[in-house]
């Protein structure tokens, strides 16, 4: 009998990722179990301050990494929207999944009336409308269509931002297509966002598994019940462009890359907070040097602007310190 044991936090989208890479892992058969262990993060103990100001994107893997590293853990489940482009020393990436709907998504509040068909997605939102989330991403690019907008800092796990949608502390709030679809909030999606007007975060939609490197068998297990080369292909790419301009969720950084044959093509932008500066490129390339496309693409954003803008908002903004034990 072998035993697996997963790190994973405790809001329900991450224990549903948990839960479904193992039931894929106990597919395998083989006298394989496998087992929970959850996991407090900072980015769930900390949930009054923005992202920006905590610290970013390690926010919500640290902790996960560390179990990891302590043997608390044998893999551990992420968004890959929320892993650094750097990973802990002696951890890897054993397996990307296959992606879900990578956009955003705007939601209403329940007693809002269903919006008529418009060519414009952001229609719905009457002038000065209180749009809630949690990232410079998704704030720098609904300012950018719309800087009438009230865009509100919003905190919490996807049912705590619905609840507080429909309490009325918002007019709208933008969430991930796949994370409400998994929890099965597919219903509430008034408009999903086109990739025009809201590109997401680097691998938004997929899930990452990681383990210790020199874990060869878990390693080779949870390749064969979660890896899918497509969508790990277009990741990598994004994360290439994500490492060559060392963002985090302390600036507005989007990419999204799609495989179709054997080229990838990558769209990526770097932007202003409130909006009114964007710099917007897109390149194509072999899907066989995924890493060398993002880099090719990161390099012209920066020379076109964007490191300009990296530098102001990485000055701007100051993490908070850990709090003390």
């Amino acid at each position: 009998m072998t035993r697996l044991r997963i790190g994973t936090r405790g809001s329900l989208l991450a224990l549903w990722q948990a839960n479904h890479v193992k039931a894929r892992l106990e597919a395998l058969g083989a006298g394989l179990t496998v087992e929970l262990v959850v996991i407090k993060t900072r980015g769930d103990l900390i949930l009054d301050v923005p992202l920006a100001l905590v610290g970013g994107k390690g926010l919500f893997v640290k902790e996960l990494e560390e179990a990891l590293l302590r043997d608390e853990a044998d893999l551990a489940v992420h968004s890959m929207k929320d892993v650094p482009a750097r990973l802990a020393d002696g951890l890897t990436l054993a397996a990307i999944s296959a992606r879900e709907d990578a956009s955003d998504a705007l939601v209403f509040p329940l007693a809002q009336p269903a919006a008529s068909a418009s060519e414009d997605p952001l229609a719905p939102l009457a002038h000065g409308a209180r749009v809630g989330t949690s990232s410079l991403r998704r704030m720098c690019q609904l300012l950018a269509r719309r800087p009438d907008l009230d865009v509100i800092a919003l905190r919490g796990n996807v049912d705590t931002r619905v609840r507080k949608l429909d309490a009325g502390e918002y007019d709208a709030i933008v969430l991930a297509t796949a994370g409400l679809t998994r929890l099965g909030h597919a219903a509430r999606i008034g408009v999903r966002l086109p990739l025009t007007l809201s590109l997401p975060a680097a691998g938004q939609g997929a899930l990452g598994i990681e383990t210790r490197a020199a874990d060869a068998a878990t390693r080779a297990k949870v390749v064969a019940a979660m890896h899918d080369e497509a969508g790990a292909c277009a990741v990598r790419a994004e994360r290439a462009l994500l490492l060559r301009v060392e963002g985090g969720c302390q600036a507005p950084i989007a990419a999204h890359a799609q495989l179709v044959g054997g080229e990838l093509t990558l769209e990526a932008l770097v932007g202003s907070p409130d909006g009114l500066r964007v710099v917007r490129g897109i390149r194509r390339g072999p899907a066989d040097a995924p890493e060398s496309l993002g880099h090719a693409l990161a390099d012209e954003l920066l020379a076109r602007g964007a490191a300009t803008i990296l530098a102001e908002c990485h000055a701007a903004i100051q993490p908070l310190s850990p709090p003390r034990a």
